[in-house]
């Protein structure tokens, strides 16, 4: 009777179902931007990408000023004081524009 009683209480331990103590596994995903932040990001990454690209406008603008100011120089060195070719006037006219261009860019967007 005591084997029958022990493999009873034998079974019945190993029928119950083991309570051990599971670990949540972590959230690994990220969760999900609101609105607000996605547009944030958005925005900055634009104006980010605008001032790259008026960055790059005003490197351009500022070599063409350079050359247009060499040649401007040769003109001027080619004349004298009774002779000023329209050639000046127009490269000095083409560097006003430029240079006044390169400043509203420079002030970046309003």
């Amino acid at each position: 009777m005591w084997i029958l009683c022990a493999c009873l209480f034998a079974a019945s331990t190993l029928a119950q179902p083991t309570h051990q103590r599971q670990v949540p596994k972590p959230d690994v995903t990220v969760p999900p931007l609101d609105e607000d932040e996605a547009r944030a990001r958005m925005e900055r990454d634009m104006a980010k990408k605008a001032n790259e690209e008026r960055h790059a406008a005003l490197k351009t603008d500022a070599e063409k000023l350079l050359k247009l100011s060499v040649e401007l120089k040769a003109y001027v060195d080619k004349s004298n004081e009774h002779v000023l070719s329209v050639d000046v006037i127009k490269k000095a006219e083409e560097i006003e524009k430029l240079a006044h261009s390169v400043k509203e860019k420079m002030k970046g967007p309003n």
